[in-house]
């Protein structure tokens, strides 16, 4: 489940736009954060929801005079609730060229597994009846 607002304001966390796919025994997150400073962003889990946010400012220089403000300032967040089959505790995030990527292994216990089929090694009588 993915929760998160389409526009946003100074005061609404603005949507993230994110990817997110398995590659062999991990997921990929990978979300595009243009211009968030890199000591905002912030990702986190509690209670099996992970939690992605950051900012963006604007110049804040008194002698600034806009003409045009069309980019967005403030707070990104997403929330994602994720499953039993994680572990979260080898969670791990990179921020590059403003995208950040989340890398999220599956927990050992739900990786695909072969199960041994033991045997006891002894023949097994059969035992059979006369028929009458």
């Amino acid at each position: 489940m993915m929760t998160g607002s389409a526009a946003g304001t100074a005061r609404t966390p603005r949507f993230m736009p994110l990817d997110l796919y398995k590659v062999e025994d991990h997921y990929l997150l990978v979300a595009d954060l243009p211009g968030a400073d890199p000591g905002s962003i912030d990702v986190s889990v509690d209670n099996g929801v992970l939690t992605l946010s950051a900012q963006r400012s604007t110049p804040s220089d008194d002698g600034l005079q806009w003409l045009t403000s069309e980019r967005f300032s403030g707070t990104y967040r997403r929330q994602l609730t994720l499953g039993d089959a994680i572990d979260s505790s080898a969670i791990s995030a990179r921020y590059d060229n403003g995208v950040l990527t989340v890398t999220i292994p599956v927990a050992e216990k739900a990786k695909p597994r072969r199960i041994e089929v033991e045997s006891s090694g002894r023949p097994q009588a059969i035992e059979t009846g006369t028929v009458t």
